[in-house]
């Protein structure tokens, strides 16, 4: 099964690939590479316009939505 999700809110779209982009690229500005990425959890919170990100267990952020 292929499952593709969009996140709709406020006039604004994100696809789960845009959303894993956003939140990859503010870890690794933090000085951390992809390639040590090995679990990744959101929560998108449209309310606050934000998408928070726990990175393997512990890393934790937040990104425009």
């Amino acid at each position: 099964v292929k499952v593709s999700v969009v996140v709709q809110a406020a006039g604004k779209e994100l696809t789960e690939a845009e959303i894993y982009e956003r939140a990859t690229e503010d870890w690794c500005k933090a000085g951390n590479k992809k390639t040590d990425l090995k679990e990744l959890a959101v929560y998108v919170k449209p309310e606050e316009s934000a998408i928070f990100y726990v990175i393997n267990g512990k890393a934790t952020g937040r990104v425009a939505f």
